[in-house]
């Protein structure tokens, strides 16, 4: 089951940076606004601080879906496992809904760690199963190197960067993408368009650029600790771009604007 374009996890909360008391009044005012589907990694530092927080909404366990993303430097044998179930008691889980690699292992060779992915799938750790930042080869690499469906590649995906590579690629393996960075760090309100779009349709440049993003066929991780922001961030359902505004907004991706540039982390790749 591709839980990824589930209606009602279209619309994801990302707790990256978030902890402590902050992280808690935010998932709880996302889980208020309406958010079921939570993103955290072992990376962000803040899994046992999200579960305590799902916990204290009273949410029952079928409505949420829940992912994290293993560190790669657990991409080996005798880490991969332990390191997903310190994820799950971290979080008060006996199962995620969807484990990702966090980055392709340095070096490119996927086959390794995705055999260790589908082993937490095998062993019930996780319902699905997906990647993060791979590339177009990585993602016809990784459909060859498991047997399990690859619900998604979380990508940075807005519209001030031009990703048609990979949603061709998306379309070539079955792999559909997500989104991080959506906004583009705050990026895509320094252009009057966005803003400029949303006042046809009573609605912000923020909720212009997330629908823009869910009408190319990609989920959406979004962030904030304003109430006013989330709900509006959840907000994007009742109206639709015309195709005349999506063609606008996608002339935008030539702005080549990216937000993780190579080197930002030592796993980076070789971006298409």
């Amino acid at each position: 089951m591709n839980i990824c374009f589930q209606k009602t996890f279209q619309r994801a909360f990302g707790t990256f940076p978030l902890k402590g008391r902050a992280l808690t009044a935010a998932i709880l005012a996302a889980a208020e606004v309406g958010y079921r589907a939570f993103d955290t990694a072992q990376m962000y530092g803040n899994e046992a601080d999200t579960g305590t927080a799902l916990a204290t909404t009273g949410l029952p366990r079928a409505d949420l879906c829940v992912t994290t993303k293993v560190h790669p430097d657990n991409y080996t044998d005798a880490h991969f496992l332990p390191s997903v179930e310190a994820s799950l008691k971290a979080l008060q889980l006996a199962q995620v809904d969807l484990l990702l690699l966090h980055w392709p292992p340095i070096g490119g060779d996927v086959a390794p760690p995705l055999r260790l992915l589908q082993g937490a799938l095998d062993r019930g750790l996780t319902r699905n199963i997906g990647v993060s930042n791979f590339t177009v080869q990585m993602m016809r690499d990784a459909k060859a190197a498991v047997d399990a469906p690859l619900v998604t590649n979380q990508v940075e995906f807005h519209p001030l960067l031009n990703q048609d590579k990979l949603l061709a690629a998306a379309t070539e393996t079955g792999i559909p993408l997500s989104s991080f960075s959506s906004v583009a760090r705050g990026e895509v309100f320094k252009h009057p368009i966005f803003a400029e779009i949303g006042r046809g349709y009573d609605k912000s440049a923020a909720q212009v650029v997330l629908r823009w993003i869910l009408q190319k066929g990609v989920a959406v991780n979004t962030m904030s600790t304003n109430p006013a922001n989330l709900r509006a961030n959840f907000d994007i359902m009742d109206f639709t771009l015309s195709s005349v505004d999506m063609a606008r907004i996608e002339a935008m991706t030539h702005t080549g604007f990216r937000v993780v540039r190579k080197g930002a982390v030592p796993w980076t790749p070789d971006w298409d």
